[in-house]
């Protein structure tokens, strides 16, 4: 376990968006508090989740924004300035099939060849399932109501809107496949 890892990510995490972007600092800390319902089927990368999902979406932040396609963006940020570990860096950087949103934005090779998809299958789709089950307000939610919050958001014919509509048959399974572990958890 590396608490202090969960702790500096919450840190910067927190230095970059609670001022400037108020109800997204929220939502990451939601993230954060679904990350820790995860504690015992992750073991030892509870804290690893733990970081990642209260940076997950760190790119947002107005000063980190280069691309405009904050997980890029925000593992840049990670891996130039505060040279996170390697884990950490690429869950924030593919979290939610973001490789969907970089395909949609002309940077699916970019972001592969600088952060490839983690070989954790378990992580990954945790990630997925903490994000996708919290509101933009940091509350809990189920993956199908977050997923039809975003595209009414975004709009059915914006970039996120075809990237979510990409992403949701694999984001839902994921959200079913991190379920199915916590079921499988003694009481």
């Amino acid at each position: 376990m590396n608490e202090a890892l969960a702790i500096w990510a919450c840190q910067v995490a927190e230095a970059e968006l609670s001022e400037p972007l108020p109800r997204r600092w929220a939502h990451s800390q939601g993230v954060a508090r679904r990350a820790a319902e995860l504690a015992k089927v992750l073991g030892d990368d509870a804290d690893l989740l733990a970081s990642a999902a209260v940076l997950h979406d760190v790119g947002y932040a107005p000063r980190l924004a280069v691309t405009g396609f904050h997980s890029l963006d925000g593992a840049r940020f990670l891996r130039d300035v505060h040279a996170a570990d390697e884990r950490l860096v690429r869950l924030v950087a593919n979290h939610s099939l973001a490789f969907l949103e970089a395909e949609e934005r002309g940077l699916r090779g970019v972001l592969e060849a600088e952060f490839p998809l983690l070989d954790d299958q378990r992580l990954v789709d945790a990630l997925v399932y903490c994000d996708m089950t919290t509101t933009p307000d940091g509350e809990r939610t189920s993956a199908e109501a977050r997923l039809a919050e975003i595209m009414d958001r975004y709009g059915a014919g914006s970039l996120v809107g075809r990237f979510i509509r990409r992403a949701s048959p694999e984001i839902l399974a994921a959200a079913g496949r991190v379920e199915a572990a916590l079921a499988a958890q003694p009481r």
